[in-house]
């Protein structure tokens, strides 16, 4: 089973929403610069014109900003994939502070499917129903997605980790199903921790799954460090996607990336960028490791 194949590069979003490992003064500065969502949008439209096309977001308002700009627009946009990671916690503690329990309901939920959630929703807390808690919750986050190409929707790491300590893993299968029958998308999981996540995908059945997580050539945040993530990766097949591969600033651009095609269980990389320049001179070393390991 291949399922949809990824780009070798994706786009992430931490400079638009004001993260920055390396330096919170900097992280101010990128927030600041992005405060409209058209010099967000011109940022992808840098990385769409080096051939940059899909676009790994968290479900922020601001996304659904730029989601609306970009279906405006379908002759410029047509191809343009978005991979929302979800949930965005934040987002849902600002809206019951403002609009409280109900107003949230209605501002998330999709409106055809009002009444079904909100009775999803009152059995789940019922009958501590967690599928309906959980195909609930990624409804909601998916409204903003109506209309574009999602073909991965991804759970957060801070919700992958947390149901691996809880050794609650239905919830891995829950979450598939669901994103597969009713966005016809593929589920993927974002994890700080690769070789107990995909134990646990393959114990629920979830095969060859899409997964992401830090993978960088001094092992940075990476738990076990790369030899087990490699032997996880050779135990159970997954297609795997890299983060974090400059670990923070501490490995320069060209070796970091030339380190990651060379392992041939990495089919995609995520990075960020806030200049065109910076996008270009990404794709151009990406394209050089990986034509030096096809001679090689």
């Amino acid at each position: 089973m291949t399922g949809h194949v990824m780009d070798r590069l994706l786009f992430g979003d931490n400079q638009f929403f004001g993260i920055n490992h390396m330096s919170e003064e900097k992280a101010r500065a990128q927030a600041m610069r992005f405060q409209r969502t058209q010099a967000i949008v011109d940022v992808l439209d840098a990385a769409l014109a080096e051939g940059v096309r899909t676009f790994m977001c968290t479900t922020h308002d601001r996304v659904g900003e730029i989601v609306a700009i970009m279906k405006a627009d379908p002759a410029k946009y047509g191809d343009f994939l978005f991979y929302p990671g979800m949930p965005y916690a934040h987002k849902y503690a600002n809206a019951v502070t403002e609009d409280g329990y109900l107003g949230t309901l209605k501002r998330f939920l999709p409106s055809e499917g009002l009444l079904d959630a909100a009775f999803r929703g009152t059995m789940s807390i019922a009958g501590k129903d967690v599928e309906g808690l959980i195909t609930l919750l990624v409804d909601a986050e998916m409204k903003m997605f109506d209309g574009v190409k999602a073909p991965v929707v991804f759970l957060q790491n801070v919700v992958v980790d947390l149901l691996l300590g809880l050794r609650f893993k239905d919830a891995f299968r829950i979450f598939a199903d669901h994103v597969r029958k009713r966005y016809g998308a593929e589920p993927g999981f974002i994890t700080m921790n690769l070789p107990l996540l995909l134990r646990a995908l393959e114990a629920q059945g979830v095969e060859n799954p899409i997964v992401c997580a830090n993978m960088n050539k001094i092992g940075f945040r990476m738990s076990g460090g790369w030899d087990a993530y490699a032997r996880a990766m050779e135990a159970y097949p997954c297609r795997a996607i890299a983060m974090s591969i400059y670990a923070s600033g501490a490995i320069p651009p060209a070796e970091a990336i030339a380190w990651v095609a060379a392992q041939p269980q990495i089919e995609s990389m995520v990075f960020g960028a806030s200049s065109r320049a910076n996008i270009r001179h990404t794709v151009e070393l990406v394209r050089a490791a990986d034509g030096a390991r096809r001679a090689a």
